[in-house]
């Protein structure tokens, strides 16, 4: 398949058919319509060299942009962009397909190299616009299982959550709650599975009631610990899920006249800079964030030179970080 063959196909001119595979706006929508059906359907993928008329630039594109978590993201995006020449051009893609379209429509007039899309995916036929480009996407991170032609970069989230519980559980309590992220997505759930194992393991009952869900924010932390705290029999421990979730449960301690950790053990996840500072330093999951950002422009990178890698799907290890946020139940 030609762009000739494909602007006859759809009835418009060559330069047309052009301006929609540049992502050009001054084409009526429904020729533009039409146009990337035919891509679609022909599976045409424009045939360039290595980064020939395209500029030198990365996406890298988040769902949401409020969090310490993406800035360390954000730092190995750019580490390996900028050891390559490369610019990054940094987005928020938000939840709205309309808008998703859109910023689509940017990164085809921009001619990117690559796009990097943290925690998020695109529908079929986004995807499908990009790869007509020759543009390749890589998730980090992603919210469930990608398509199998979608590359990814994860972590270990079951392998965390069991050692974050395994820790909590070795220390000797036996009433330890999660706070885990949003139910529908992949990390969130790999991490509450490895939560139940380690109780399992342990030999203890998974309760229901210590199970509470949060969105990873603080302000979900701060709701789901005052609630457990609450509780007739309070939990002596709280895996938190991520960092930011921590701090909402060390703020509900607070509030609850609670003391961490002689009162109550806190665990979180991700590993992020402040978890050295807030006190008692918090005991985490270390998520290479930076280096799964790495890793992944490296392979956007390389598939936006024509090579295919043996490996498309990469989980790096994830290891616990302890300090002084848990402690044996019951000390004074």
């Amino acid at each position: 398949m030609t762009i000739a063959k494909l602007a006859e196909a759809a009835g418009v001119s060559v330069p047309t058919v052009s301006k929609v595979l540049n992502g050009r706006s001054d084409v009526a929508p429904a020729t533009r319509t039409r146009v990337e059906e035919l891509i679609r359907r022909h599976g045409y993928r424009r045939r360039r060299g290595p980064g020939g008329g395209r500029a030198a630039t990365v996406d890298l594109v988040f769902h949401e942009l409020d969090s310490a978590w993406a800035i360390e993201v954000i730092r190995g995006v750019e580490r390996v962009a900028r050891a390559e020449g490369i610019s990054v051009v940094l987005s928020e893609s938000g939840t709205d397909p309309g808008a998703r379209d859109g910023w689509v429509d940017s990164v085809l007039a921009r001619q990117s190299v690559a796009v990097v899309l943290v925690f998020s995916d695109l529908a079929a036929a986004q995807r499908a616009r990009l790869a007509a480009r020759g543009i390749p996407l890589v998730i980090v991170d992603p919210t469930g299982t990608p398509p199998d032609d979608t590359p990814s970069i994860g972590s270990a989230n079951w392998s965390g959550g069991l050692a974050a519980t395994r820790h909590l559980a070795e220390l000797g309590h036996t009433r330890v709650a999660m706070i885990s992220g949003p139910p529908d997505v992949l990390c969130s759930r790999a991490r509450i599975d490895g939560y139940r194992a380690a109780l399992e393991t342990a030999g203890l009952r998974v309760d229901p009631a210590l199970l509470r869900t949060g969105d990873f924010h603080v302000e979900a932390g701060v709701e789901a610990g005052r609630r457990l705290l609450a509780l007739a029999d309070p939990p002596t421990a709280v895996f938190a899920g991520n960092d930011l979730q921590a701090l909402g449960v060390y703020e509900a301690a607070r509030e609850a006249g609670v003391r961490i950790p002689d009162d109550l053990s806190v665990v979180g996840y991700d590993d992020l800079p402040l978890a050295r500072w807030v006190g008692p330093p918090l005991t985490t999951v270390r998520q290479p964030l930076t280096e799964m950002a790495e890793e992944a422009t490296r392979l956007a990178l390389s598939l936006s030179r024509g090579e295919r890698p043996a490996n498309l799907r990469l989980d790096l290890a994830t290891s616990l970080v302890v300090r002084q946020s848990t402690a044996a139940p019951g000390r004074r």
